[in-house]
Parts: C-alpha cells; structure tokens; sequence
C-alpha cells in the first residue's frame, strides 16, 4: 500500500471500506505529517486528540458497516468555519481567542458524514485576501 499521508481522498475513502486500514492508522499518519510540516505555518490549530477520538468513532461505525459518506477521514478545516470548542480565528488577531459555542452548517454536515478533524488551516484575515 502507497504511504498514507500521500493517499487520495478517493483512496483513502476505498481503504476504509474494504478495511485495508483503520481511520485511525489513517489519522495517526496525517497528524504526523501536520507535524513535521509545522515550518509552512499551514495550520492555526491543531487538534491531533480531537482527530484521534473521532476516528476510533469512525472506526466503531465501520465495523458494523455503517457510516456516511465521509466515514474515518481526516480533513483540515478553513479556520473560517466555527467548530464548537476549538478556537477559530478567521486568520484574525482579533478574534485569536474565540472558541465558538456552535457548530457551523458546514463543519456539522461533514461531521454527520463521518469526516474526522485534523485541525483548522490558515487563510487571509476573515478571507478577505490580498488587499493592495
């Protein structure tokens, strides 16, 4: 098998269904490649025990064959969308340390598909990019 950190999402996704590997070998391999990428600044916030908790969920569900579409994978998450009780800034000093009491449409959707956080990526204050 291709190393996990360098998997599509496709193959991934087919890995976890025929049970080739488990989400949370899949995760424990892209929390380390967050942290030997640390030096790009990709990430605001990391939250590798988050990850690692929702993939032994995943992993429960895919082994009484259930799950949604996006069951056991790890995704990062634009810092954009509010995910309640992880701090997320919108790339913005101002709201360094806001942790939201709500989950955002968007991050709720991929957790009721079964996707597992990885952490929260950076972007341009409150995606706004290149003001010139």
């Amino acid at each position: 098998m291709t190393d996990m950190a360098d998997m599509t999402l496709a193959e991934a996704r087919d890995a976890l269904k025929a049970r080739k590997l488990s989400s949370k070998e899949l995760t424990t391999a892209l929390v380390k490649a967050v942290e030997q990428a640390r030096p790009l600044n990709a990430y605001l916030t990391e939250t590798p025990e988050k990850a690692l908790a929702m993939a032994d969920v995943s992993d429960a569900k895919l082994a009484r064959g259930e799950g949604g579409a996006l069951e056991g994978l790890p995704l990062a998450i634009k810092d954009l969308f509010c995910t309640k009780g992880v701090r997320t800034t919108a790339g913005s000093r101002i709201l360094g340390n806001f942790v939201p009491p709500y989950e955002s449409t968007v991050t709720q959707n991929l957790w009721n598909a079964g996707a597992v956080m990885l952490g929260k990526t950076n972007m341009d204050e409150f995606a706004m990019g290149l003001v010139q």
